[in-house]
């Protein structure tokens, strides 16, 4: 992984403005993980500094799940997926948590072994309520988080004040 690497990858990137309301301006990462050698990049720089740390790529739902697929891939480690409540048959934990307006549940499986030690990764960190929620499932599982990591930080939400310490790729 080279600094023009993520620096192009970066690049693809796209910002739509006004959506989903006005006065919002979204990244939209689509074409970013479309490009095999931007995504090879991106992931790249999240396995660089945990590499060898963990035993499992926790993956949230839903395009966390791509990223953690391209991870495991790369590493050689299985995946855990992360789910909406109820997408899951049996569901071995749930944490429920705040949105701006109400909560949302996440659920995991129960495929960890006491102790294993989880990458946790999405795309974006905003308020920082899902990978936080994230963190505390995997515990109840039984496992700890070795870290966590997404590819784009909005840095005006403070999701880092609820997840201190996760590695971001981009920040906006």
């Amino acid at each position: 992984m080279t600094n023009a690497a993520l620096d192009r990858a970066e690049s693809l990137i796209a910002q739509i403005p006004d959506y989903p309301e006005p006065g919002v301006l979204f990244r939209d990462i689509s074409p970013m993980i479309a490009d095999g050698e931007a995504m090879r990049a991106v992931c790249e720089a999240i396995i660089e500094p945990l590499n060898g740390e963990f035993d499992i790529v926790g993956g949230i739902e839903a395009r966390g799940f791509l990223l953690a697929g391209f991870i495991s891939a790369l590493t050689g480690v299985g995946l855990l997926p992360i789910r909406k409540a109820g997408k899951l048959p049996r569901p071995a934990a749930a944490v429920s948590y705040a949105l701006e307006y109400g909560t949302a549940t996440i659920e995991g499986p129960d495929v960890l072994k006491p102790g294993e030690r989880v990458l946790l990764v999405d795309d974006v960190l905003a308020t920082g309520g899902t990978l936080a929620a994230a963190h505390d499932l995997v515990e109840q599982l039984g496992a700890v988080v070795a870290g966590s990591a997404v590819i784009l930080e909005l840095t005006g939400l403070g999701g880092r004040e609820h997840v201190p310490g996760v590695r971001t790729v981009f920040t906006a």
